[in-house]
């Protein structure tokens, strides 16, 4: 079954990478993304841009509205996600534990659903 999971942290409380320990985090995501190619359960993943890079669409009254940045103000946002392929939400909730962002983030698991 499939599973997305998303992965989320405080802008604010995230490691700084420009730091002299950018090196460091970065091999940590690459290691963690290389256990998961390993185990044959990595079916896709990207990283997000910051929030001010984003822009929300809503329709309201048949019109297109198009505002700079997040619809919703939260502290923690999405940074990236992973779609995995594995046997049940365990091995899901398994591989979200050993995320990297574990000590500024959090990973939500959710479900795939298929139509057809």
């Amino acid at each position: 079954m499939q599973y997305m999971l998303l992965i989320y942290g405080d802008p604010s409380a995230a490691p700084d990478f420009d730091s002299a320990d950018r090196e460091a985090k970065l091999a940590a995501w690459n290691t963690y993304t290389q256990a998961m190619l390993d185990a044959d359960v990595h079916r896709g993943e990207a990283a997000l841009q910051p929030t001010p890079t984003a822009t929300t669409v809503r329709g309201r009254d048949g019109e297109t509205l198009t505002l700079d940045g997040p619809f919703a103000e939260t502290k923690e946002v999405l940074g990236g996600f992973y779609l995995l392929d594995v046997p049940d939400l365990d091995a899901a909730l398994e591989w979200a534990g050993k995320a990297p962002n574990a000590g500024y983030g959090s990973v939500e698991v959710r479900p795939v659903m298929t139509f057809g």
